[in-house]
């Protein structure tokens, strides 16, 4: 991508990518591409901006022209940014393993699958319904290890839990596991079956903030646009936060604008066309 000039100020939108620029079947619209094709020709940036590994990023960044020169992408819910075009990670922020152990253990006790990454890879202890559903949505490589989380040799960015059935039972594990790591963990939402465990300060909202100091762009000239609890810092965080259509109903309420189509519908080109476009 080449950043052009334009007559208006340069925008910045940071972008989810399920539920929000995919539909739930994880296609990308014909009118969520041409818009983002059009803000990139009018001097614009798009940041994807992801609770998924870089590996489940980059094919959609590749087919969407956002890994050149310039381009930027923010994965693990802000834990790690990756300059495109150096080829490099700029920032990067990891979960303590002694953290790490307690994750894995309650969720033993609370009977809960629960995986971790390596290299971006999924690290996981067995194929199961739960790892099924996350390696086919996303699109990267697994590592099984039985012997989880004792194999683990190198701090990871994020640990998530996944409960296809019953999300009552990924809320038990959530109330008693944050307040034994306050301050060293958050515990959130990304969708209604997956909660996501990083680093406490670790957010979108955070890597918003990071990469346009980075970048030296005000951040009045950011929006984002999300649909779930993990995005809430990142819509309150920029200056236009904006909520699809099909968003939780706290993430609406955390919203500057929410849109009248939902992902289904190319609510991102919607954003695109109203901040961006005119």
């Amino acid at each position: 991508m080449q950043v052009m000039k334009t007559k208006s100020e340069p925008k910045i939108l940071f972008v989810d990518i399920d539920f929000t620029l995919l539909t739930a079947e994880r296609e990308l619209t014909e009118e969520n591409d041409t818009a983002i094709r059009e803000a990139l020709a009018a001097g614009h940036r798009v940041v994807i901006c992801s609770g998924r590994p870089l590996g489940g990023i980059l094919p959609l960044a590749k087919k969407l022209n956002l890994t050149g020169e310039g381009c930027y992408l923010i994965s693990y819910n802000g834990a790690l940014i990756y300059d495109c075009g150096a080829d490099r990670v700029i920032f990067k922020e990891t979960l303590p393993l002694e953290d790490v152990r307690v994750l894995f253990d309650k969720a033993d006790e609370h009977g809960l699958y629960i995986h971790t990454y390596f290299r971006d890879k999924v690290l996981l202890r067995k194929l199961s319904e739960e790892s099924d559903y996350y390696v086919d949505r996303i699109g990267i490589q697994y590592v099984v290890e039985p012997n989880l989380p004792e194999a683990i040799v190198e701090e990871p960015v994020k640990v998530i839990l996944i409960e296809l059935h019953d999300k009552s039972r990924l809320e038990a594990y959530r109330k008693e596991v944050a307040p034994l790591l306050a301050g060293r963990v958050s515990l959130f939402y990304s969708s209604e079956v997956l909660l996501e465990c990083v680093k406490e300060g670790i957010s979108k909202g955070d890597a918003v903030r990071r990469l346009c100091r980075h970048l030296n762009l005000p951040v009045t000239s950011s929006i984002a646009a999300g649909d779930s609890e993990n995005d809430i810092s990142m819509l309150k965080a920029a200056h236009i936060g904006c909520a699809v259509a099909n968003a939780t109903d706290e993430c609406k309420a955390a919203a500057d604008y929410v849109t009248e189509r939902s992902c289904e519908e190319s609510g991102v080109a919607e954003i695109i066309r109203k901040f961006m476009l005119t």
